[in-house]
């Protein structure tokens, strides 16, 4: 798995991520939008943006507080949803593999 510092270099997050600065508390709105929209499909967005964005709502000031809204909590729990939804569907794979190999 590559290291989230090497990922989150992507040109395209760090625009996204420069025009949220100075923006969430009186913006909050507008900022979740920005990383829905950076998302796109959760079904069918590329692992490391899911990666991106939870270590991003993870960081310093979500976790402190500082930075509260609801439309943050929501982001970060479609994105677990979506990441067990896909282990889930790898290991029902892997498992139905094994059981016609046998």
């Amino acid at each position: 798995m590559e290291k989230i510092s090497e990922i989150t270099k992507d040109p395209n997050w760090q625009k996204v991520r420069k025009s949220l600065l100075g923006k969430w508390k009186e913006n909050p709105t507008w900022c979740c939008n920005q990383l829905k929209q950076y998302l796109g499909n959760i079904r069918t967005t590329d692992e490391k943006k899911l990666r991106i964005v939870m270590n991003y709502l993870t960081g310093f000031g979500f976790r402190m507080g500082k930075i509260k809204n609801q439309c943050i909590q929501n982001i970060r729990d479609s994105i677990s949803n979506e990441k067990k939804r896909r282990k889930e569907l790898h290991e029902n794979v892997i498992e139905s593999y094994l059981l016609l190999i046998q």
